[in-house]
């Protein structure tokens, strides 16, 4: 078998495209690189879902934590808390078993007990949390000279939130982002490993790592593989989020601009 038949049979087999049984023996570096390949789709699906809709929550829990109402305070703060508190291989299992629940209550729960649902909703919830408080940081460090320069020319209000507070926000709070998206894509392969089953064994990259791993014995060809495939997409991800950050600071002196650089150091904790 060829490698470009190879491709054509399971390049796309993570959605349940192409051939149906795994291979069994004689593995080649195209089986390899072709179904933890395929698989990455998934971890992409779960990254940008969980992405997209969480910003838009983590800048709600994020003015939440600012207002002064008590109760938007402390519901905010507390959802921060609970989810940045807690391990997120913990949240998968607690809410795997939670959605189960769920399910024998009712059947209409049933979708949020398969990966595609229910697993992007803990990476939502869990990455709103973590955005929220970037977010909230930033809206705190907004200079008090731009707040008072708008209320002595009259913008007030909706006006100056959306020309001054908003953008100055997500200005100073995107270098801070872009890392926490890094990281929630790195968390996406968590997914299969935490409760939620891999349906017809249709998984995400490590899932399949894994698989070559366990039939082979030799996890020095498929896990630098994924890792060569995680690196990849990290550096999509500093390339889509730096051209958004050279938007947001289009209006600044070159030397007060922020750029987003890849440097190998400042991934390691």
């Amino acid at each position: 078998m060829t490698c470009m038949e190879v491709i054509a049979d399971y390049g796309l087999r993570s959605l349940g495209i192409g051939e149906r049984l795994l291979p069994r023996t004689d593995f080649t570096l195209c089986q390899h690189f072709t179904l933890i390949g395929s698989g990455m789709i998934w971890n992409i699906y779960f990254g940008v879902l969980a992405l997209a809709a969480g910003f838009f929550l983590s800048i709600t829990v994020a003015f939440g934590k600012a207002a002064r109402n008590p109760v938007a305070r402390r519901a905010s703060t507390w959802f921060i808390f609970l989810f940045r508190g807690s391990p997120l291989f913990i949240q998968f299992f607690f809410a795997y078993f939670a959605f189960l629940s769920l399910k024998q209550a009712h059947p209409a729960f049933d979708p949020l007990t398969s990966a595609a649902i229910g697993a992007t909703l803990v990476l939502f919830l869990n990455t709103s949390a973590y955005a929220g408080e970037i977010f909230h940081g930033a809206l705190k460090s907004i200079p008090k000279g731009d707040l008072e320069a708008a209320d002595a020319y009259g913008i007030t209000g909706w006006k100056r939130f959306r020309r001054i507070t908003f953008p100055t926000m997500l200005r100073l709070g995107w270098p801070a982002y872009t890392n926490e998206a890094i990281f929630l894509f790195h968390a996406t392969a968590l997914v299969f490993f935490s409760g939620f089953p891999a349906w017809q064994q249709r998984g995400d990259a490590l899932y399949y790592a894994n698989y070559f791993a366990d039939k082979t014995f030799n996890p020095f060809v498929p896990y630098p593989i994924l890792a060569m495939y995680f690196i990849m997409l990290t550096l999509a991800v500093i390339s889509i989020f730096g051209a958004i950050n050279r938007r947001l600071t289009r209006h600044l002196p070159p030397e007060r601009q922020t750029r987003l650089r890849f440097r190998a150091r400042q991934f390691i904790r």
